[in-house]
């Protein structure tokens, strides 16, 4: 098979096609025919060698799939060879064939593509176990969302619209902030700093937000935060927009406001059964037309370098996907 590689991750240039032998999945394992990878900024991140923690060499980038169940490991009750799946591992993606614990293998309906399964997983369930686990957001509350037109952002405009709660989508285009009025945002608003807290002030109706999901932390997150309302909530899901920001403490004291962590993959780590039922939750909002995955650009393999690079450059609509057959 061909599978996408580097020994070491300094550069995207570290990264090569090579030819590997098709894995045989072990105890409890499915090996997946990969049909398409995702590729987002914390793909790109990971590959680059930039993210908090480092994968092993030689290392594979593609953390999502969506594909076609090969053949099934010792001990794999519940899945089945042919079965149109989407699966998830920490690397590994970007190749023909993708061995993978069943625990990490979802069947997907019919109505999905594998494209869609491919940007699906990581983006959505971080979107939904923010808003209802970490924020306990309420129908008719204002939710204020910061980077709307990618991956995790746009997942969030879109369930938080199912959720019934009524979205601000941020973004720095007319463009992205098309998309995500497109996509369930009641209104938009840029992302230009002059005068942003009245723009913000005037779509809310002077109140402000009730919560804030905030996967960039750029240089509008104290402006954002200050302009809360009371017991107000601001999620802190990634740091898209550079260094870490700070905050000064009274701030919150003042708002009776909470900032709050999202962290996906510890989720998923302490809460594996409430993780797999959001899932489950998910996949039926897809099943029954609820729910509609938004896929970014598309790339053949031969172009991963350019997917990666892409996905850090801050103008992705939704999550781009490097695609190996239909």
């Amino acid at each position: 098979m061909k599978m996408v590689q580097a020994q070491k991750i300094d550069s995207f240039h570290d990264y090569a096609i090579v030819d590997a032998t098709i894995p045989v999945p072990g105890d409890g394992e499915v090996l997946i025919r990969v049909a398409a990878c995702g590729m987002g900024y914390v793909d790109a991140l990971v590959a680059q060698g930039g993210y908090q923690m480092k994968p092993p060499l030689p290392f594979t980038p593609g953390q999502e799939t969506g594909g076609i169940v090969e053949a099934l490991g010792p001990n794999v009750t519940g899945l089945h060879i042919g079965d149109r799946v989407m699966a998830s591992t920490f690397g590994g993606g970007l190749a023909q064939f993708a061995a993978v614990p069943s625990t990490a293998v979802f069947p997907i309906p019919d109505t999905m593509s594998f494209r869609q399964a491919a940007i699906f997983r990581i983006n959505y369930l971080t979107a939904i176990h923010a808003l209802i686990d970490r924020a306990a957001i309420q129908a008719g509350e204002k939710l204020l969302v910061f980077g709307s037109a990618g991956g995790v952002g746009l997942a969030a405009v879109q369930i938080a619209a199912i959720l019934g709660a009524e979205v601000v989508a941020v973004a720095s285009s007319e463009e992205k902030r098309g998309l995500a009025l497109s996509r369930g945002a009641g209104c938009a608003i840029d992302t230009d700093a002059e005068g942003w807290r009245d723009r913000l002030k005037l779509v809310t109706g002077g109140k402000g937000p009730d919560v804030i999901l905030d996967p960039v932390c750029g240089p509008l997150f104290e402006s954002a935060f200050r302009s809360l309302a009371w017991r107000g909530r601001h999620l802190v899901v990634g740091f898209a927009g550079g260094p870490f920001p700070s905050l000064p403490v009274n701030l919150p004291l003042m708002k009776g406001a909470a900032l709050i962590g999202v962290d996906v993959r510890q989720f998923l780590l302490y809460e594996e059964e409430r993780a797999r039922n959001h899932i489950e939750t998910l996949l039926g909002w897809v099943s029954n037309g609820k729910l509609d995955p938004v896929v970014g650009r598309r790339f053949p393999v031969a172009e991963f370098r350019e997917a990666m690079e892409f996905a850090l450059t801050g103008q992705a609509l939704g999550k781009s996907v490097i695609e190996f057959f239909e």
